[in-house]
């Protein structure tokens, strides 16, 4: 399948005059740059990096107690009492 579609592409390309065929080179060069340019890392390292960029006065902000109160945080809930 993926060589059909390349060779249908070739197919069409080739009989685009010089500056139309460049104007399809620069596009597919595009794209291809930023298809490789995408984050291969775990996810644990990209929120690792991410969170190293928060400053710790943002963190002192967070509600100790997240993990069991969620509803309440998320949804209005009532608070659960220890």
């Amino acid at each position: 399948m993926q060589t059909e579609i390349a060779q249908t592409i070739f197919e069409k390309v080739k009989i685009l005059s010089l500056d139309e065929q460049q104007e399809v080179l620069e596009i597919v060069e595009k794209k291809v740059s930023v298809s490789q340019k995408k984050d291969s890392r775990p996810i644990w390292e990209v929120i690792t990096e991410i969170s190293g960029q928060v400053p710790d006065e943002e963190w002192a902000k967070l509600p100790v107690d997240g993990a069991e109160n969620h509803d309440h945080y998320l949804y209005g809930a009532p608070k659960k009492q220890k």
